[in-house]
């Protein structure tokens, strides 16, 4: 491991420019259930029943009900190691930005400021009829909310199943994995399409793949490094390292 870790160092110092493209599997270790895997959401909800346009019309005080239980245990979540690490890194001006699938905020809270979010943000609402959008700060207390401009039903501002990516981010992920040279892969199934894509339009550019993840993906044939440990520990152990290797030429 200690080989594997230097040479992700160095792949990580001498990049030109480095992104990062996370999953739920970044969030695990701060309590923030992933939606696959063995213990994932999916497991115990259906996506269809949850997670659609076609759901929120059905049932609005369900999903809401379900989006109302998520958020609270998202408001107690704290960033962990991998998410401190990576804004660490951005600090430094050796990341240029983050492409995530999560929803939830965290790398934000841990004080990334080039995050393209993917899928929304658990943390926005937007109504359902208007152009109103919003932020909230906690679990909405009464739900299914409504509009402030025209009192109908707001959702939650996260792209569901069945809708595409909003185009602003997606042009930018588009944008930022054909610019990068190393990509770090962190804790994503590599199957939800089309975020999926994105490390592999990196590599098909040539991009050197990093991924981090414990279990093994659709991605990890095409990653130069495979990295088979949970984000939070590794980068827990990384990012003193490399706060080591830059002391060290500055001095």
């Amino acid at each position: 491991m200690d080989e594997l870790v230097e040479m992700v160092i160095k792949y990580i110092l001498t990049s030109k420019h480095l992104v990062a493209f996370t999953g739920a599997g970044v969030s695990a270790e701060s309590g923030v259930p992933t939606f696959r895997g063995s213990n994932g959401l999916w497991k115990r909800f259906k996506p269809e029943e949850l997670a659609t346009p076609e759901a929120f019309r059905m049932d609005p005080l369900r999903v809401w009900e379900w989006y109302k239980w998520r958020m609270k245990i998202i408001s107690h979540a704290k960033p962990n190691p991998a998410h401190y690490a990576l804004a660490k890194l951005e600090k430094l001006g050796i990341l240029k930005c983050i492409i995530t699938q999560n929803v939830d905020g965290l790398h934000q809270k841990a004080g990334s400021q080039n995050v393209i979010e993917l899928h929304g943000s658990i943390w926005r609402v937007k109504c359902t009829r208007c152009n109103y959008k919003g932020k909230v700060e906690k679990p909405p207390e009464k739900i299914p909310p409504k509009c402030p401009k025209c009192n109908s039903l707001l959702r939650p501002d996260v792209v569901w199943f069945g809708e595409p990516l909003p185009q602003r981010e997606w042009s930018k992920a588009v944008s930022e994995a054909l610019k990068c040279d190393v990509m770090l892969v962190i804790g994503t199934s590599g199957v939800v399409m089309p975020a999926a894509l994105i490390p592999r339009i990196a590599w098909e550019n040539r991009a050197k793949i990093i991924e981090i993840n414990p279990e093994d993906t659709p991605i990890s044939h095409i990653a130069y490094i495979k990295v088979s440990e949970a984000a939070g520990k590794f980068f827990s152990n990384l990012i003193n390292l490399i706060d080591k290797h830059v002391t060290s030429k500055q001095n």
